[in-house]
C-alpha cells in the first residue's frame, strides 16, 4: 500500500524517498529506496512521513526505531498513518464513525490503538492524521483473483457485512490530506466504502464479472472451526463503518463507492494492461 502512495505522491511533484524492510516491496523507479534502518537522516529532512508498518508485539517498529528523529525533524508538516478500523471492535453491525470510541476486541487491534496514542503524541507540532482502513482491495488483490485461483469461498452469515476500501481511493486520500494546510493537531480518517457487504455477494459479483459459476453457499457454521485464528478473527466482528465525514473533510467523493464499481474497475484494468 504504501509503495502505491509513494508512486502517486512522486507523480505530483513530491520529492519521495521509501524504506521498506523487504527489496521485494519496493516502489517503482520515481522513488528512492533506503534500508529501514538507515532512514534517521531521511527523516531528518522530511516535511512530510506516512508509516505503513503494523506494530508487533514491541511496538510501532518505525517509532521504535526513528521516534527521536521524527520528533526531531525541523521541517515535518504532517504525519499519515494506516490503522484498521478493527480498532472500533464488533459492534453487532451496528454503524460507526470517526468520532466512535475504540473497542478494539483482538490484541492485534489493541496493539493498533496503542500505535495511534504514539503517533498522536507528535501532533503539537505537526499534523497528525490517523487513517483507519477497512479491508483492503485492488488489482491483485481482490475476489477475482481468488476465484481464478480456486480458493473464493462463497461463505453465507446472514447479516454479517465487511467494509472494503479500493487502493486506489485510500493513495487520493492520502494525497488530499497531504496537501490540506493544517499546523498542528490529530484526526481521525475512515477509509471505507459506502456499501458494507456481505462476503458471499462480493464474491458472487466477482463470478459474474469473470461470467464462471460462482462457488457452491457454504454456511459459516461449517467452516467456522476450520478458519484460521485470522480469519475466525475477522468474522468475530461485525459493523459499519461510516466515511462521509472524511469525505467532506478531504473534499473528495470515492472513485469506488462499492465493491461493484471497484471490482468492474480492477478487471477492466487487467484486461487493458493484457492488450497492452
Amino acid at each position: 500500500m504504501g509503495c502505491a502512495v509513494a508512486d502517486a505522491a512522486a507523480a505530483t511533484g513530491f520529492a519521495v524517498i521509501g524504506t521498506t524492510r523487504s527489496a521485494a516491496a519496493s516502489s517503482g523507479g520515481a522513488v528512492a529506496n533506503v534500508d529501514f534502518a538507515d532512514a534517521v537522516s531521511v527523516v531528518a529532512q522530511a516535511t512530510h512521513v506516512l508509516s505503513t508498518a503494523p506494530p508487533d508485539g514491541s511496538g510501532d517498529p518505525v517509532l521504535l526505531r526513528h521516534g527521536d528523529a521524527i520528533a526531531a525533524a525541523r521541517n515535518l508538516r504532517w504525519i499519515g498513518y494506516l490503522s484498521t478500523t478493527g480498532v472500533y471492535g464488533d459492534r453487532d453491525g451496528a454503524w460507526v464513525d470517526e468520532d466512535t470510541e475504540p473497542a478494539p476486541t483482538s490484541d492485534r487491534s489493541r496493539r493498533r490503538l496503542a500505535a495511534e496514542a504514539d503517533w498522536r503524541r507528535l501532533a503539537d507540532r505537526c499534523a497528525v492524521d490517523i487513517f483507519r482502513l477497512a479491508g483492503i482491495y485492488g488489482p491483485r488483490r481482490s475476489a477475482l483473483d481468488d476465484l481464478r485461483a480456486g480458493k473464493a469461498r462463497r461463505v453465507i452469515r446472514p447479516g454479517h457485512a465487511f467494509g472494503r476500501i479500493h487502493r486506489d481511493d485510500i493513495v487520493r486520500a492520502a494525497l488530499a490530506a497531504m496537501h490540506q494546510e493544517r499546523t498542528s493537531g490529530a484526526r481521525v480518517l475512515n477509509l471505507a466504502d459506502e456499501e458494507p457487504a456481505e462476503s458471499a455477494d462480493v464474491v458472487a459479483e466477482a463470478a459474474r464479472l469473470l461470467r464462471i459459476p460462482p462457488p457452491p453457499a457454504v454456511p459459516f457454521e461449517q467452516i467456522a472451526d476450520a478458519m484460521s485464528p485470522m480469519a475466525r478473527s475477522f468474522w468475530s466482528e461485525n459493523r459499519k463503518v461510516s466515511s462521509r465525514r472524511t469525505q467532506q473533510a478531504l473534499g473528495l467523493c470515492w472513485l469506488y463507492p462499492t465493491y461493484r464499481e471497484g471490482l468492474r474497475a480492477i478487471l477492466a484494468e487487467e484486461r487493458a494492461q493484457g492488450a497492452a
